[in-house]
């Protein structure tokens, strides 16, 4: 498994499934909706659309609050010690930003029944007369008349997944109501999908770089995970340029912004999941009164540095595993066992002997230790794909690991010509200009392992040492922890699931605390992320929220 810090390029995967795909779509459409992997599709999936809750739209954003918000217990997370608060921007625009705050989108027909339209921001804010670079966005239009409220925008997560193509596959998911409120908006941000992406390696050597052993055992395999992280930073260098020191997350809120005035909303409606929490709650940060309704599904801890955000995500997956193994073990014919901790034992024989012979598959790539430990964790991102990893358990422990490398190939969105997306360049860009590098090299991580195999038996060591990436990036982080407050937004409602893979709970618990009006909504149950993922209390909450800006009690919790 290659994702990158802090939270993997899955972070945001099962999203979209969350965002409101409708049922029926293939589990990941696409990393299109990839996103994130996470996300994207978020989610992932493709679970049930989101339901009408049955109330009357509101065209008056919400008034923040005077002070904490009410209606229940506060969240119970704290900050990491140490992190900076994010402090906001000016409320008056720049008068060098003006002639990009004073474009006019040129909507065009695409994608079948979306429009699309380009529009320019500077490559850095710091210096706007340097130059400029082109972004994207779709759109799918409101046919609420009146009852408009404005433009939602919709980012499945990642860093790296498309929200144009998140948004139009998840668009028939959300409810009439909501359909008709808000014109559904995705922009793909800066290095990402349609908006002047990064690249950084061909098909074939993605292929080489997804199978590279990454828990090594020797200085061989230590040297080749080396050679490997290196060969990929020096590909981006050389493929993306002077675009690799500006995909951060800052200059991606910052983008949002100028959308945001272009589009003719006085304040920002969004619904970001996984990595798109991250981006929206430092939006929030930066531009606290222009927040209208921000739903923040799956959300990240912006106060953790990378290393602590790679080993908590680690018990993340070590939580949904132990979810998975107490259903599998019930069933008949279980792949690891009659007891969870069996289920555990042989998990980890099965992954050893995959790395000391790797498995043959229906083509002629075989599957390597660390592919089947990706297609696993892929498979923690959402209940719906548990049946597909009974089944590539069983193929897998009688010799076959083409079912394991199909779940591996999914998590990368690898096309069936070879190919990859943009998906994982972004997220690897992003990540290593958002946080410094938590290691410098092989021996930083060797000493780190035991502390992330406490958090994860089965899945730390890895997590440690996908996190060396960074460590050899060519451009110097931009970013580092911080606390983000938004003093005077309107009510934030940050999304919680208590078994969530990839953004454990904490993570949510922690940012809504954060936020001065963060509202928690807690969702007990699997996967990645809550919204629109079939449950109709988190689906009436947030759906309600955005159709009358009247945010959940603080504390609200929905059950499984």
């Amino acid at each position: 498994m290659r994702p990158a810090q802090p939270s993997g390029p899955r972070a945001g995967a099962p999203a979209a499934a969350a965002a409101g795909v409708r049922a029926g779509r293939a589990v990941r459409a696409a990393a299109a909706l990839a996103a994130a992997g996470a996300l994207l599709l978020s989610g992932c999936t493709s679970q049930g659309g989101v339901r009408d809750p049955g109330s009357p739209p509101s065209t008056t954003p919400s008034a923040s609050p005077s002070g904490p918000p009410t209606g229940g217990p506060a969240p119970s997370g704290s900050a990491a010690a140490g992190a900076t608060p994010l402090e906001p921007l000016p409320a008056a625009v720049p008068s060098a930003l003006a002639p990009y705050y004073g474009q006019r989108l040129d909507w065009q027909p695409c994608d079948e029944h979306f429009e699309c339209a380009t529009f320019k921001v500077p490559l850095d804010y710091d210096h706007p007369a340097g130059g400029d670079i082109s972004l994207s966005a779709a759109r799918s239009r409101s046919d609420g008349g009146a009852q408009r409220i404005g433009s939602l925008l919709l980012n499945p997560g990642g860093p790296g997944g498309s929200a144009i193509e998140y948004m139009e596959a998840s668009a028939d998911g959300y409810t009439p109501a909501v359909r008709a409120a808000y014109d559904l908006v995705g922009l793909d941000p800066r290095g990402v999908g349609r908006s002047s992406p990064v690249s950084c390696l061909s098909g074939a050597r993605m292929d080489a770089y997804t199978a590279v052993d990454i828990t090594p055992d020797d200085q061989a395999e230590t040297d080749a995970l080396v050679a490997a992280d290196k060969e990929f930073a020096d590909g981006c260098r050389q493929l993306s340029g002077a675009l690799l020191g500006h995909v951060s997350t800052v200059e991606a809120a910052r983008d949002m912004d100028v959308l945001r005035a272009l589009l003719g909303d006085e304040r920002l409606y969004y619904v970001g999941k996984s990595y798109g929490t991250y981006l929206g709650a430092t939006y929030a940060g930066l531009f606290p009164s222009r927040v209208g309704r921000v739903v923040l599904d799956g959300a990240m801890d912006p106060s953790l540095d990378a290393a602590a955000g790679n080993r908590t995500q680690a018990g993340g997956f070590e939580t949904a595993w132990a979810a998975f193994a107490k259903d599998c073990v019930q069933r008949s014919g279980c792949p690891v066992g009659s007891t969870e901790q069996q289920a555990g034992e042989r998990l980890d024989a099965l992954l050893r002997s995959v790395d000391a012979r790797p498995l043959k598959t229906d083509s002629d790539r075989l599957l390597s230790e660390s592919q089947a430990t990706t297609g696993v964790i892929e498979a923690m991102y959402a209940e719906m794909l548990w049946p597909s990893l009974r089944s590539a358990l069983t193929d897998a422990a009688a010799g076959d690991g083409t079912a394991l490398l199909k779940l591996s190939d999914s998590y990368y969105d690898r096309g069936a010509d070879g190919s990859y997306p943009n998906l994982m360049f972004a997220n690897m860009a992003v990540n290593c200009v958002d946080l410094p590098a938590p290691f410098a090299g092989p021996a930083d991580v060797s000493k780190a392992v035991p502390d992330f195999e406490q958090s994860s038996p089965h899945f730390g060591r890895d997590m440690a040492w996908m996190a060396l990436a960074c460590g050899y990036w060519p451009v110097p982080a931009t970013g580092a922890p911080h606390t983000v407050r938004a003093a005077g937004a309107a009510p934030i409602v940050v999304v919680g699931t208590t078994r969530d893979p990839a953004t454990p709970y904490a993570w949510a618990q922690s940012l809504a605390g954060q936020l001065e009006s963060g509202r928690l909504l807690t969702y007990d149950g699997d996967g990645h992320t809550a919204y629109g993922r079939d449950n109709t209390c988190v689906d009436a909450a947030v759906n309600g929220y955005l159709l009358t800006g009247q945010a959940p009690e603080q504390g609200k919790r929905c059950a499984k």
